[in-house]
């Protein structure tokens, strides 16, 4: 079946494709509440998906989607559910580089990180040159394959040459009948005795490149146009026109090229396997090696569209798909080598476009079509159709799988991105895809969340004040707070203190009109369900569930100090400190508040009968005492060298004693309500008594 296979040594490669994953699902120590589903508001035709390390983000490329004059669009998301699109996209039109004329399709990008450079791999259809690469000017589908380079994977990238990859697939066996049809090209000889009539010999349009690494060897697999690919289907009695999968070796010079200005080649052996002895000089005629084909592997489902000449009353081709293939890499526990093969069948832009897989112990084959296929296809239930060329991608911690594909909310609207999770076992060589569109559990190693404000206090002083926030995942990626699935929400408790003015990732607050001497500001990361209402997102660590959320203080400071300060008393209005380093003691008395955020004090701190205290990221390195306060109450993220006391202190509001490292005792007594840690303990190496025993 092979038209070559042979053995060849490059230099070791990074195994874009091949990384472990575990087979059955593990849970990270540090988990989440949060939740994602498809919402399907993306268009998304022939996804490929990259996890970029630097920036712990995910990177979707997709044929559909661009900014006009650009193709293929870039999405980035930090859970491979949540996207953002970039403005722009992958693909220049205009940069003078462009020697596809249209049909951009199947964008694909792997990233060397040795050399720092982002490959993209793309199939059009050739602008000039078509009877050089085809031998007919008319030739009605010339599609190649081109590529293009960037330093970043949000690009931009710019094509190595203004020219495909150099590479001429010949099939020498194929009789080619579209010679002697008609100029439509739509019905095809009656018998197969005619079609042995037509001349022999014709080259391959191919689409949808898909490379693979396979330890010190490139793989290039591709998709055969079913365009002049007429076969003779012997259960039918007729000719079918197919698309196929093969698949070519590259040499790796352009893989380790640090300058990333070397255009991929064919393995020498390739080059011209399928020349005959009389062929003129300089005629190229490349070799392939086949894949999958329906011929020698038939699965009757993927014969949607073998009759549509006839109930199409001759508008359309009797036809059938394998297109937008993945390729990966997984051992069984004997080390044993498994190649899967995740392919797509059907015609794109009908209902019953879907996912089969194939399996193989060598990357050229031979590969057999699982006897589960379809694993992926339309679903009315879950109210989706057409579903197909998707690329298989590991979750951030490495432990889950994930089939990205595009697919339709209804049979007529365009292409949009779903994230599936896909279940794969070595041992079995079994594939399978969760469908849905219901509520599932975030990608494993999303968590935990963090959630961070870019100011520690609102002071309305000047009359208004502006609050960001940013949403980030454990690898440090951040969530796309555009993308209507998570948001964060903005909380100023009482609700009389001030007006919010919020956007997606800012607010801008002005006083209420009835602003206390420190009030607070919440910021709270939730998502969307697919019943279309919203829900708070906590960490869980085990028991404990922690809220991804932050509370910074609101207030007017009437006097703001920072940098080097001796001894402080406050008998009246409220005490700011920023950044400030108390050399002595700093006292609250009466109708005074103090609001202190990442401060040092040598002395000790000592509230009693004030209006409120907010303590964040302070250092103490003497005793703190809070007694009799009548308004807010925080402690947090701080730490105390001497004894905490907190007595009799009476708030409308929590009271919370938070994420402190206390050194000495901690005790509290008759606060009403009784300190709270908001789900994150404090470090209590001394006695903690009375109500924060258990703090």
């Amino acid at each position: 079946m092979a038209r070559w296979r042979g053995a060849v040594s490059v230099v070791p490669l990074l195994l874009v494709a091949t990384m472990t994953t575990a087979t059955a699902e593990t849970r990270d120590s540090m988990a989440t509440n949060a939740t994602y589903y498809n919402d399907a508001s993306l268009p998304g035709a022939d996804p490929f998906v990259l996890h970029d390390q630097d920036s712990g983000s995910y990177f979707a490329y997709s044929t559909e989607g661009a900014d006009p004059g650009y193709h293929f669009a870039i999405y980035r998301s930090p859970d491979l559910a949540t996207w953002e699109r970039l403005p722009g996209g992958a693909l220049d039109g205009g940069d003078g580089t462009q020697w596809g004329r249209d049909w951009f399709w199947a964008p694909e990008v792997y990233h060397n990180e040795d050399t720092g450079k982002y490959f993209l791999f793309y199939s059009a259809r050739m602008r000039d040159g078509v009877a050089e690469h085809f031998k007919y000017a008319d030739f009605e589908e010339p599609s190649k394959v081109g590529v293009a380079v960037a330093d970043s994977p949000a690009g931009p990238f710019r094509n190595i040459a203004d020219r495909p990859i150099d590479y001429f697939p010949y099939d020498p066996d194929y009789h080619d009948v579209n010679l002697i049809m008609d100029h439509t090209q739509k019905k095809p000889p009656a018998t197969l005795e005619e079609g042995m009539t037509a001349p022999l010999g014709t080259y391959l349009p191919f689409i949808d490149p898909n490379v693979f690494f396979d330890g010190d060897r490139i793989y290039l697999y591709f998709s055969r146009n079913a365009y002049r690919n007429w076969v003779w289907d012997h259960d039918l009695g007729k000719y079918v026109e197919e698309s196929n999968i093969y698949a070519v070796e590259l040499t790796a010079d352009w893989w380790r090229d640090p300058a990333g200005a070397t255009m991929p080649e064919i393995h020498p052996s390739y080059r011209d396997a399928n020349s005959a002895p009389d062929d003129p000089p300089l005629v190229r005629k490349d070799g392939f090696t086949p894949v999958l084909n329906y011929g020698g592997d038939p699965q009757p489902w993927e014969n949607a569209h073998v009759n549509d000449y006839a109930e199409s009353g001759g508008d359309k081709k009797d036809r059938r798909w394998a297109e937008g293939s993945t390729t990966i890499k997984r051992h069984t526990e004997d080390g044993s080598p498994v190649y899967f093969m995740t392919y797509s069948a059907n015609n794109y832009a009908n209902e019953y476009y879907g996912v089969g897989y194939a399996v193989a112990e060598h990357p050229l084959g031979p590969w057999k079509k699982s006897d589960a296929n379809p694993v992926l296809e339309q679903d009315e239930q879950e109210g989706m159709y057409s579903t197909g060329h998707g690329s298989v991608i590991a979750s951030p911690d490495g432990s889950q799988l994930y089939y990205v594909h595009h697919g339709r909310p209804t049979t007529d609207t365009d292409r949009r991105l779903y994230t599936e999770r896909m279940n794969l076992d070595a041992g079995s060589a079994s594939l399978s895809i969760d469908q849905s569109t219901t509520d599932e559990p975030i990608p494993a190693g999303v968590a935990p969340y963090s959630l961070t404000s870019d100011v520690g206090l609102v002071d309305l002083g000047p009359g208004s004040a502006r609050v960001g926030w940013r949403v980030t995942t454990a690898p440090g990626a951040s969530m796309g707070l555009g993308n209507g699935l998570n948001r964060v929400t903005a909380t100023v408790e009482p609700s009389t203190a001030a007006t919010v003015e919020k956007s997606d990732q800012h607010a801008v607050l002005r006083p209420g009109p009835e602003l206390p001497e420190i009030a607070a500001l919440t910021l709270r990361y939730q998502r969307r369900t697919a019943a279309g209402s919203y829900f708070d997102i906590d960490n869980l660590d085990g028991d404990r569930r922690t809220p991804v959320a932050v509370t910074v203080p609101v207030t007017s400071c009437t006097r703001t100090l920072s940098g080097a300060q001796e001894s402080i008393d406050v008998s009246e209005g409220v005490l700011c400190l920023r950044d400030a380093a108390v050399s002595g003691t700093v006292r609250v008395r009466g109708g005074a508040a103090l609001v202190a955020l990442d401060s040092t004090v040598d002395g000790g701190v000592d509230v009693r009968g004030a209006r409120g205290v907010w303590l964040s990221g302070v250092e103490i390195a003497g005793r703190l005492r809070i007694d009799g306060v009548s308004g807010r109450v925080r402690v947090q993220d701080g730490q105390v060298s001497g004894p905490v006391r907190l007595q009799g202190n009476r708030s409308a509001s929590p009271i919370v004693v938070a994420g402190n490292v206390f050194e000495d005792s901690l005790t509290c007594r008759g606060n009403s309500p009784a300190p709270s840690d908001e789900g994150r303990p404090n470090e209590v190496r001394g006695a903690a008594q009375g109500q924060c025993a258990r703090l």
